[in-house]
Parts: structure tokens; sequence; C-alpha cells
């Protein structure tokens, strides 16, 4: 019986990794000038997702483009994060965040607007799974800083179910509509 439950999970992984989507952000070269010459190596930076709202970033280093992919992928799995969606499609509440000299802004959008977004965070979000959002990055225009800052906003979005929690209250007294009044229940 052990070993169907070792297939079971080994299974469970695979078609948990089948969903995976990976998404490149960025390639580099990098030489390192030693004694004999210089040596060259790529830098991969990754971001993989499954689509669900969980997501994560990486990178790799390897002497082939391939290798350091593979190596930066394996580690962006590792250190995935879990983001609440509201409705499935985009976030509950706007937020801002800081990296460095990049700064971004990440507005949650009514359904139909689509992905507002750049580069490095366009692949953030298609890996999530956001369907509608706004976002505008200020300052640095870094690839790594620009996923960071991503990242950053992302881990500080709450949904209405955590903020209702730590303040003691139901969900329907936080949740608020879209004319500025506070969501309530007719008795």
């Amino acid at each position: 019986m052990a070993r169907q439950t070792k297939g079971n999970t080994e299974q469970r992984e695979r078609d948990r990794d089948d969903q995976i989507v990976e998404k490149l952000v960025n390639v580099r070269r990098v030489t390192k000038v030693v004694k004999g010459g210089k040596t060259m190596r790529f830098s991969a930076l990754v971001v993989v997702g499954d689509g669900k709202g969980r997501v994560g970033y990486a990178t790799g280093k390897a002497r082939e483009v391939p290798d350091a992919v593979k190596k930066a992928v394996d580690k962006a799995k590792r250190s995935m994060i879990r983001v609440p969606l509201r409705e499935g499609r985009t976030l509950h509440h706007d937020v801002r965040a800081r990296c460095g000299a990049g700064i971004v802004t990440l507005r949650s959008a009514p359904a139909g607007t689509g992905v507002i977004a750049g580069g490095p965070m366009r692949a953030v979000f298609e890996a999530l799974g956001i369907h509608d959002i706004v976002s505008k990055s200020n300052g640095t225009n870094n690839y790594h800083n620009m996923v960071r800052a991503t990242f950053q906003a992302l881990q500080s979005v709450s949904s209405p179910k955590v903020i209702a929690a730590k303040l003691g209250k139901k969900i329907s007294d936080v949740l608020v509509r879209r004319d500025g009044q506070a969501a309530t229940t007719s008795n």
C-alpha cells in the first residue's frame, strides 16, 4: 500500500508540473575575466506560475542558455507564493511597491480590460493567471527590480476574508461597493 501512496504522490507532482507556465523574462551573457582569458556564462530570469494564483521567480546561471533556464525554473518552482485573486481574474485592491529605483503600481480592473502591463510585469501576470489588471512602472526599467517590485506588491495583497478575520468583523462589513458605500445586508 505504501507503493500506491508514493506512486500517487509522484503522479500528483507530475500533474502539477505539467500545469506550470514558464515565462522567460531575460537572458544575459555574463563574462568573468580570469588569468587565462574570459569565461562566458548565461544568466536567465524566469517566472513560473500555475495560472490559478501561484507564482514564483528565480535566476539561473550556467555555461549554456538551456541549462541556465532549467536551473532558474527549478529554483522558481520551489519559491512560489500564493496571491488571492478576486473572481480568479484580478486583484482585490490597488497596491504599490518599490524595489531599488523600480516603482510599480497595480490596479484592479473590471472584466474585459485585459492585461495592461509592460515586459516583465506582463510575464508575471500571465504566469499568475490574472486576466484584468492595469499596471504602471516608474523609475528604472531593470528587469530584476521590476519583477522584485511586482512580487513585493503581490505579496502585500490581502483578501477580504483575511482582513475581516484580522479586524474581527464579517466579510460584508469589510467589503465596499463600487459607489463607495459599505455593503450592507437588509434585515
